[in-house]
């Protein structure tokens, strides 16, 4: 499992810093990706991001959000029980 984690770190690490215009969107994402509707892609795209831009940034926020949760649970139960329960 290790590998594939470091990969999505990797990942989420090389996309490009989001745009400010999108910060409002990327914390929906976040913290309540259930929320997102089309209205919010379209109000994006009425502000000139192209589908791609969306997509690529809305994917490395919920990559990066959910390798936090994953930290989080780690921490909680410790790495060795992680580790031991990911085989």
């Amino acid at each position: 499992m290790s590998d594939h984690v470091e990969e999505l770190r990797r990942i989420a690490a090389e996309t490009e810093p989001a745009p400010a215009a999108m910060e409002a969107y990327l914390a929906k994402v976040r913290d309540g990706a259930y929320t997102v509707t089309d209205a919010d892609v379209d109000e994006l795209k009425a502000e000139g991001f192209s589908e791609d831009e969306i997509f690529e940034q809305t994917v490395a926020a919920a990559i990066r959000a959910g390798l936090c949760r994953l930290d989080a649970a780690e921490r909680a139960i410790g790495v060795e029980a992680a580790e031991g329960v990911a085989g």
